[in-house]
Protein backbone atom coordinates (compact mmCIF):
# COMPACT_ATOMS: atom_id res chain seq x y z
CA UNK A 1 0.00 0.00 0.00
CA UNK A 2 0.90 3.67 -0.42
CA UNK A 3 2.07 5.70 2.04
CA UNK A 4 -1.39 5.64 3.88
CA UNK A 5 -0.69 10.05 4.98
CA UNK A 6 -0.64 10.26 1.39
CA UNK A 7 -3.68 8.03 0.79
CA UNK A 8 -5.84 9.89 3.02
CA UNK A 9 -4.09 13.58 2.06
CA UNK A 10 -3.27 14.48 5.45
CA UNK A 11 0.13 15.86 6.71
CA UNK A 12 2.33 13.15 9.08
CA UNK A 13 1.12 15.89 12.11
CA UNK A 14 -2.67 15.18 11.39
CA UNK A 15 -5.12 14.90 14.64
CA UNK A 16 -7.24 11.83 15.02
CA UNK A 17 -10.26 14.23 13.98
CA UNK A 18 -8.61 15.30 10.49
CA UNK A 19 -7.50 11.89 10.06
CA UNK A 20 -11.13 10.61 10.38
CA UNK A 21 -12.46 13.22 8.48
CA UNK A 22 -10.43 12.69 5.28
CA UNK A 23 -11.63 9.03 5.60
CA UNK A 24 -15.26 9.80 5.80
CA UNK A 25 -15.02 12.09 3.03
CA UNK A 26 -13.19 9.45 0.76
CA UNK A 27 -14.76 6.74 1.47
CA UNK A 28 -18.40 8.49 1.10
CA UNK A 29 -16.89 9.17 -2.86
CA UNK A 30 -15.58 5.68 -3.65
CA UNK A 31 -18.46 3.51 -1.30
CA UNK A 32 -19.14 0.50 -3.56
CA UNK A 33 -22.90 1.47 -3.14
CA UNK A 34 -22.25 4.84 -4.95
CA UNK A 35 -19.77 3.16 -7.28
CA UNK A 36 -21.12 -0.74 -7.86
CA UNK A 37 -19.74 -0.60 -11.37
CA UNK A 38 -16.02 1.03 -10.94
CA UNK A 39 -13.74 -1.53 -10.24
CA UNK A 40 -10.97 1.46 -9.47
CA UNK A 41 -13.70 3.49 -6.96
CA UNK A 42 -13.43 -0.24 -4.91
CA UNK A 43 -9.75 -0.40 -5.31
CA UNK A 44 -9.07 3.28 -3.78
CA UNK A 45 -12.40 2.95 -1.20
CA UNK A 46 -10.11 -0.42 0.00
CA UNK A 47 -6.75 1.36 0.08
CA UNK A 48 -8.37 4.52 2.17
CA UNK A 49 -10.32 2.28 4.58
CA UNK A 50 -6.86 -0.20 5.40
CA UNK A 51 -4.54 3.85 5.51
CA UNK A 52 -7.40 4.66 8.00
CA UNK A 53 -7.17 1.21 9.90
CA UNK A 54 -3.79 1.87 10.17
CA UNK A 55 -3.58 5.67 11.35
CA UNK A 56 -6.33 5.13 13.62
CA UNK A 57 -4.55 2.72 15.98
CA UNK A 58 -2.51 4.63 17.95
CA UNK A 59 0.39 1.92 18.58
CA UNK A 60 0.36 0.89 14.79
CA UNK A 61 0.76 5.23 13.91
CA UNK A 62 3.27 5.31 16.27
CA UNK A 63 5.38 1.90 14.51
CA UNK A 64 5.10 3.14 11.64
CA UNK A 65 6.23 6.64 12.05
CA UNK A 66 9.08 5.36 14.38
CA UNK A 67 9.50 2.77 10.82
CA UNK A 68 9.59 -0.27 12.25
CA UNK A 69 6.05 -1.35 10.35
CA UNK A 70 5.17 -0.14 6.73
CA UNK A 71 2.51 0.84 5.21
CA UNK A 72 0.54 -2.65 5.26
CA UNK A 73 1.67 -2.97 8.94
CA UNK A 74 4.54 -5.91 8.09
CA UNK A 75 7.51 -5.69 10.71
CA UNK A 76 10.55 -3.69 8.38
CA UNK A 77 13.13 -6.53 9.37
CA UNK A 78 16.52 -4.70 10.27
CA UNK A 79 19.93 -6.59 9.56
CA UNK A 80 19.25 -6.96 5.44
CA UNK A 81 20.91 -3.80 3.89
CA UNK A 82 24.26 -4.23 2.32
CA UNK A 83 24.42 -7.36 1.35
CA UNK A 84 22.07 -9.99 3.03
CA UNK A 85 22.98 -10.93 6.10
CA UNK A 86 26.26 -10.06 5.61
CA UNK A 87 25.45 -7.14 6.01
CA UNK A 88 24.34 -7.15 9.80
CA UNK A 89 24.93 -4.52 12.15
CA UNK A 90 28.79 -4.12 13.99
CA UNK A 91 29.30 -6.03 17.19
CA UNK A 92 27.49 -9.65 15.80
CA UNK A 93 29.56 -12.43 17.02
CA UNK A 94 31.18 -14.56 14.27
CA UNK A 95 30.45 -18.56 14.34
CA UNK A 96 33.72 -20.88 14.58
CA UNK A 97 36.03 -17.64 13.88
CA UNK A 98 35.10 -17.86 9.99
CA UNK A 99 33.33 -14.58 10.23
CA UNK A 100 29.66 -15.93 9.64
CA UNK A 101 26.87 -15.74 12.01
CA UNK A 102 25.42 -17.72 14.91
CA UNK A 103 21.60 -18.31 15.10
CA UNK A 104 21.34 -16.38 17.86
CA UNK A 105 22.75 -13.14 16.10
CA UNK A 106 20.27 -13.76 13.09
CA UNK A 107 17.51 -14.31 15.69
CA UNK A 108 18.76 -10.76 17.53
CA UNK A 109 18.50 -9.40 13.90
CA UNK A 110 14.92 -10.21 13.58
CA UNK A 111 14.11 -9.91 16.70
CA UNK A 112 15.25 -5.99 16.50
CA UNK A 113 12.73 -5.23 14.14
CA UNK A 114 10.21 -6.14 16.89
CA UNK A 115 11.44 -3.48 19.93
CA UNK A 116 14.01 -6.02 20.50
CA UNK A 117 11.46 -9.67 21.58
CA UNK A 118 9.61 -11.53 19.58
CA UNK A 119 5.03 -11.11 19.30
CA UNK A 120 3.81 -13.55 22.02
CA UNK A 121 6.12 -12.97 24.15
CA UNK A 122 8.66 -15.55 23.29
CA UNK A 123 12.44 -14.75 24.26
CA UNK A 124 15.80 -16.68 22.66
CA UNK A 125 16.44 -19.28 25.09
CA UNK A 126 14.55 -21.65 27.62
CA UNK A 127 13.95 -24.27 24.47
CA UNK A 128 12.06 -21.11 22.36
CA UNK A 129 12.84 -20.63 18.65
CA UNK A 130 11.38 -17.21 16.79
CA UNK A 131 10.12 -18.06 13.43
CA UNK A 132 10.25 -14.84 11.20
CA UNK A 133 8.42 -15.83 8.12
CA UNK A 134 5.99 -17.60 10.11
CA UNK A 135 5.29 -14.83 12.38
CA UNK A 136 5.01 -17.42 15.54
CA UNK A 137 7.32 -19.40 17.99
CA UNK A 138 8.15 -22.03 19.61
CA UNK A 139 7.96 -24.01 22.54
CA UNK A 140 6.47 -22.03 24.69
CA UNK A 141 2.89 -21.55 25.61
CA UNK A 142 0.93 -19.70 22.99
CA UNK A 143 2.97 -20.84 20.41
CA UNK A 144 1.57 -22.70 16.99
CA UNK A 145 -0.95 -25.54 17.91
CA UNK A 146 -0.11 -24.60 21.58
CA UNK A 147 -3.52 -23.22 22.76
CA UNK A 148 -5.36 -19.73 22.14
CA UNK A 149 -2.01 -17.83 22.78
CA UNK A 150 -0.75 -18.02 18.89
CA UNK A 151 -0.68 -14.93 17.38
CA UNK A 152 -0.65 -14.50 13.46
CA UNK A 153 -0.77 -12.05 11.28
CA UNK A 154 -3.65 -12.42 8.82
CA UNK A 155 -4.14 -10.28 5.90
CA UNK A 156 -7.24 -7.22 5.88
CA UNK A 157 -10.40 -8.65 5.02
CA UNK A 158 -11.91 -6.49 2.00
CA UNK A 159 -15.38 -5.31 1.18
CA UNK A 160 -17.45 -5.90 -2.22
CA UNK A 161 -20.91 -5.29 -3.21
CA UNK A 162 -22.35 -7.12 -5.62
CA UNK A 163 -26.01 -6.27 -7.48
CA UNK A 164 -27.85 -9.34 -7.66
CA UNK A 165 -30.96 -10.07 -10.07
CA UNK A 166 -34.28 -11.39 -8.97
CA UNK A 167 -33.49 -13.88 -11.71
CA UNK A 168 -29.98 -15.15 -10.39
CA UNK A 169 -31.48 -15.08 -6.38
CA UNK A 170 -34.23 -17.31 -7.05
CA UNK A 171 -31.98 -19.93 -8.85
CA UNK A 172 -29.20 -19.30 -6.34
CA UNK A 173 -26.85 -18.84 -10.00
CA UNK A 174 -23.25 -18.46 -10.08
CA UNK A 175 -22.55 -14.91 -10.42
CA UNK A 176 -19.26 -12.73 -10.86
CA UNK A 177 -18.08 -10.48 -8.71
CA UNK A 178 -15.11 -7.90 -9.47
CA UNK A 179 -12.42 -7.69 -6.75
CA UNK A 180 -10.98 -4.30 -6.04
CA UNK A 181 -7.93 -5.83 -7.90
CA UNK A 182 -9.48 -6.16 -11.01
CA UNK A 183 -9.87 -9.83 -10.65
CA UNK A 184 -13.36 -11.50 -11.27
CA UNK A 185 -14.53 -14.52 -9.41
CA UNK A 186 -17.17 -16.95 -9.96
CA UNK A 187 -19.34 -16.71 -6.79
CA UNK A 188 -22.28 -19.28 -6.05
CA UNK A 189 -25.42 -17.30 -4.65
CA UNK A 190 -26.62 -19.41 -1.16
CA UNK A 191 -29.94 -20.86 -1.40
CA UNK A 192 -32.62 -18.42 -0.22
CA UNK A 193 -29.82 -15.25 -0.30
CA UNK A 194 -31.78 -12.16 1.17
CA UNK A 195 -30.82 -8.65 0.90
CA UNK A 196 -27.92 -7.05 2.68
CA UNK A 197 -26.85 -10.74 3.37
CA UNK A 198 -22.69 -11.57 3.54
CA UNK A 199 -20.89 -13.94 1.20
CA UNK A 200 -17.18 -14.35 2.99
CA UNK A 201 -14.47 -15.59 0.39
CA UNK A 202 -11.98 -17.60 2.68
CA UNK A 203 -8.68 -16.13 1.49
CA UNK A 204 -9.71 -13.87 -1.30
CA UNK A 205 -8.68 -10.94 0.85
CA UNK A 206 -5.63 -8.79 1.09
CA UNK A 207 -1.91 -10.67 1.06
CA UNK A 208 -0.14 -11.34 4.24
CA UNK A 209 3.97 -12.11 4.40
CA UNK A 210 3.46 -13.81 7.75
CA UNK A 211 0.14 -15.54 8.23
CA UNK A 212 -2.69 -16.66 5.79
CA UNK A 213 -4.76 -14.05 3.08
CA UNK A 214 -7.95 -12.00 4.29
CA UNK A 215 -11.20 -12.69 3.75
CA UNK A 216 -13.23 -11.19 0.92
CA UNK A 217 -16.97 -9.99 2.63
CA UNK A 218 -19.05 -9.58 -0.30
CA UNK A 219 -23.03 -7.62 0.49
CA UNK A 220 -25.41 -8.90 -1.93
CA UNK A 221 -28.05 -5.61 -2.77
CA UNK A 222 -30.88 -6.61 -5.27
CA UNK A 223 -30.83 -4.68 -8.49
CA UNK A 224 -33.63 -3.21 -9.98
CA UNK A 225 -35.52 -5.43 -12.05
CA UNK A 226 -37.44 -4.49 -15.57
CA UNK A 227 -40.02 -6.60 -14.80
CA UNK A 228 -40.58 -7.14 -11.51
CA UNK A 229 -41.49 -5.73 -8.02
CA UNK A 230 -39.78 -6.89 -5.19
CA UNK A 231 -42.35 -7.30 -1.82
CA UNK A 232 -41.10 -9.62 0.90
CA UNK A 233 -41.11 -12.99 -1.34
CA UNK A 234 -44.13 -11.69 -3.41
CA UNK A 235 -43.19 -9.99 -6.71
CA UNK A 236 -45.59 -8.04 -8.67
CA UNK A 237 -45.25 -7.56 -12.41
CA UNK A 238 -47.55 -5.44 -15.24
CA UNK A 239 -49.31 -7.10 -18.13
CA UNK A 240 -51.04 -5.28 -20.86
CA UNK A 241 -53.74 -6.19 -22.95
CA UNK A 242 -55.91 -4.84 -25.42
CA UNK A 243 -59.23 -3.57 -25.00
CA UNK A 244 -60.92 -6.50 -26.55
CA UNK A 245 -58.59 -8.95 -24.75
CA UNK A 246 -60.33 -7.53 -21.44
CA UNK A 247 -64.17 -8.03 -23.14
CA UNK A 248 -63.86 -11.13 -24.92
CA UNK A 249 -61.30 -13.14 -22.59
CA UNK A 250 -57.90 -14.38 -24.04
CA UNK A 251 -54.60 -16.42 -23.00
CA UNK A 252 -51.78 -13.92 -22.45
CA UNK A 253 -48.22 -14.77 -21.71
CA UNK A 254 -46.92 -13.80 -18.01
CA UNK A 255 -43.36 -13.76 -16.80
CA UNK A 256 -41.86 -15.55 -13.85
CA UNK A 257 -39.04 -15.69 -12.41
CA UNK A 258 -39.07 -19.44 -13.77
CA UNK A 259 -40.09 -18.70 -17.52
CA UNK A 260 -43.07 -17.17 -19.12
CA UNK A 261 -46.03 -19.03 -18.32
CA UNK A 262 -49.67 -18.84 -20.38
CA UNK A 263 -52.86 -17.10 -18.20
CA UNK A 264 -56.02 -17.45 -19.17
CA UNK A 265 -58.11 -14.24 -18.60
CA UNK A 266 -62.03 -15.13 -18.41
CA UNK A 267 -64.73 -12.38 -20.82
CA UNK A 268 -65.17 -9.25 -18.67
CA UNK A 269 -62.12 -9.61 -16.44
CA UNK A 270 -61.82 -7.10 -13.71
CA UNK A 271 -58.45 -5.03 -14.42
CA UNK A 272 -58.87 -3.38 -11.07
CA UNK A 273 -58.05 -6.85 -9.32
CA UNK A 274 -54.18 -8.80 -9.22
CA UNK A 275 -54.43 -11.93 -10.44
CA UNK A 276 -52.53 -14.26 -7.72
CA UNK A 277 -50.30 -17.05 -9.35
CA UNK A 278 -49.83 -18.96 -6.45
CA UNK A 279 -46.08 -20.24 -5.83
CA UNK A 280 -44.91 -18.32 -8.25
CA UNK A 281 -42.89 -15.42 -6.30
CA UNK A 282 -39.38 -15.37 -5.20
CA UNK A 283 -38.20 -18.76 -3.92
CA UNK A 284 -41.73 -20.14 -4.70
CA UNK A 285 -42.43 -19.10 -1.48
CA UNK A 286 -44.23 -16.31 -2.42
CA UNK A 287 -46.68 -15.49 -4.77
CA UNK A 288 -46.77 -13.28 -7.86
CA UNK A 289 -49.61 -11.03 -8.63
CA UNK A 290 -50.04 -9.94 -11.90
CA UNK A 291 -51.54 -6.43 -12.69
CA UNK A 292 -53.71 -6.07 -15.79
CA UNK A 293 -53.26 -2.75 -17.85
CA UNK A 294 -55.51 -2.16 -20.80
CA UNK A 295 -53.84 -0.30 -23.21
CA UNK A 296 -56.05 1.27 -25.88
CA UNK A 297 -55.43 1.41 -30.42
CA UNK A 298 -52.93 4.00 -31.00
CA UNK A 299 -54.76 7.25 -33.18
CA UNK A 300 -58.07 6.44 -32.02
CA UNK A 301 -60.73 4.70 -34.10
CA UNK A 302 -64.66 6.35 -35.11
CA UNK A 303 -66.12 2.88 -34.29
CA UNK A 304 -64.76 2.44 -30.94
CA UNK A 305 -65.46 6.17 -30.17
CA UNK A 306 -69.60 5.56 -31.09
CA UNK A 307 -69.63 2.18 -29.35
CA UNK A 308 -68.36 4.40 -26.66
CA UNK A 309 -70.70 6.73 -26.61
CA UNK A 310 -73.75 4.04 -27.05
CA UNK A 311 -72.44 2.74 -23.81
CA UNK A 312 -72.27 5.97 -22.07
CA UNK A 313 -75.57 7.03 -23.47
CA UNK A 314 -78.11 3.80 -23.37
CA UNK A 315 -75.70 1.54 -21.02
CA UNK A 316 -73.70 3.35 -18.43
CA UNK A 317 -71.96 2.11 -15.29
CA UNK A 318 -69.89 3.55 -12.45
CA UNK A 319 -66.76 2.67 -11.49
CA UNK A 320 -66.26 5.23 -9.20
CA UNK A 321 -68.20 5.95 -5.52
Amino acid sequence: MRDPYTVLGVPRSASEKEIKSAYRKLAKQYHPDQNPDDASAHAKFAEATNAYDLLNNTEKRAQYDRGEIDADGNPRFAGFGGGGFGGARSGARSAGGAGGFTAEDILKEFMSGFGGQPRGGARPGGGAQWDPFTGTASGFAGAAGAGPGTRTTKGEDIVVTVAVSLEDAHKAASIPVRMPSGKVLSVKLPEKVEENQQIRLKGQGGTSPFGEPGDALVTVKFEKSRQFRKDGHDIRTDVPITLYEAVLGAKVRVPTLDGPVELNLPPGVDTAKALRLKGKGLYNDGDLYVNLRVVMPPGGDPDLEALARFLRDQKPYSVRD
